[in-house]
Parts: C-alpha cells; sequence; structure tokens
C-alpha cells in the first residue's frame, strides 16, 4: 500500500461529497480541484549581488520539498539597470503529492506561527477561480533556520483551481483548510 497525502485523502472522502452539496454538482468531474501551487519570490535586490538568487532557490527548495528555478526578465529597464536574461527571481510548482503536503505544512505549521494571525484575506481572488497570497517573511516555514537566513523577505503563493468561480474556488480552500477571515 503506497502513502497517500492525508489532503488528498479528505479531498476525496469529505471535501468532493461537501462541495457537491453546497453547488449541487450532476457529475464528480464537475468538481473543482486544487491543479497546482506556484511559489514564486522576487529579488529585486539580485541585479547588484547575483548570490541573492542562489540564496532565493536554496530557501524555495527547503520549504516546498521540490528545486526551485531562476526566473529570468522579460525585457531591458534602464531605470532599474536591468538587461534582458538577468535572473531576478526564483520560483517552484508544486502538483500532486508534493502540492498536497506544501499544503498540509502551510495551514498546520506554517500560517499558526505568523504573528497576531486571524486569518487570511479573501480578496486575493482573479476572477477565474485561483488565489494569491502574499507571505510577508519566509521565516514563518519552520525548515527555515532563522541563523541562516541573509536578508529577510516575502513571497507569493498562487493556489490555481479548476473552479469556474470565484465563490466555487474558495469553498475548495476553506474545505480544504485554509483559513480565511471571518468578515
Amino acid at each position: 500500500m503506497s502513502y497517500v497525502p492525508r489532503l488528498k485523502a479528505e479531498y476525496k472522502s469529505r471535501v468532493i461529497k461537501a462541495l457537491t452539496d453546497e453547488f449541487g454538482y450532476s457529475n464528480v468531474m464537475q468538481v473543482p480541484k486544487l491543479q497546482k501551487i506556484v511559489v514564486s519570490k522576487g529579488v529585486g535586490a539580485a541585479i547588484a549581488d547575483k548570490k541573492l538568487i542562489d540564496y532565493a532557490i536554496d530557501e524555495l527548495t527547503t520549504i516546498t520539498g521540490q528545486k526551485a528555478v531562476p526566473t529570468i526578465s522579460k525585457k531591458d529597464v534602464a531605470n532599474f539597470k536591468l538587461r534582458k536574461g538577468m535572473p531576478i527571481g526564483a520560483k517552484v510548482t508544486l502538483r500532486g503529492d508534493v502540492m498536497f503536503e506544501f499544503l498540509d505544512r502551510l495551514i498546520t505549521a506554517s500560517l499558526p506561527r505568523v504573528r497576531d494571525f486571524d486569518g487570511i484575506k479573501a480578496n486575493g481572488f482573479d476572477g477565474r477561480g485561483n488565489y494569491n497570497l502574499g507571505i510577508t517573511e519566509q521565516i514563518i516555514y519552520p525548515e527555515i533556520n532563522i541563523d541562516q537566513v541573509k536578508k529577510i523577505s516575502g513571497m507569493d503563493i498562487t493556489f490555481v483551481t479548476s473552479a469556474q468561480t470565484d465563490k466555487e474556488a474558495k469553498s475548495l480552500l476553506t474545505e480544504l483548510g485554509l483559513p480565511f477571515k471571518k468578515k
């Protein structure tokens, strides 16, 4: 018997039924699902110091458990001394079991470590069923050793779902355990 992440098993056993009851889907394939999670980090100071990209890649790899890749600038911007092809950030795309494990660690271990935490804002939806969450400090993750951090920086987490509307996506993410603020 192989290992199945806790949230993946919960999605199959409980979340599908809850969303079907709420929205009245006639087929299991209509139920929205989490397709991928993209964790990205912009490093604007990398123009001056190339080592900052390596630190960002190492941090994202440690946090997510999957190798991160550098993001490359697409065009020249003279005001920022930016040239086309320069690395300016890092990102990692999570799918499958790794995605569910990261989401589980985010909900149970990382978000409760945020100071004065009372939930995440519900206004990060894009109108197509995707949700963006900004993290201000990478030190909320237990995998990061605060003594080895060169610079405290934030990151963006994008949850890509197959939901057609923001209401469906919010219900899906709430059922999976994301703690949205109460109005």
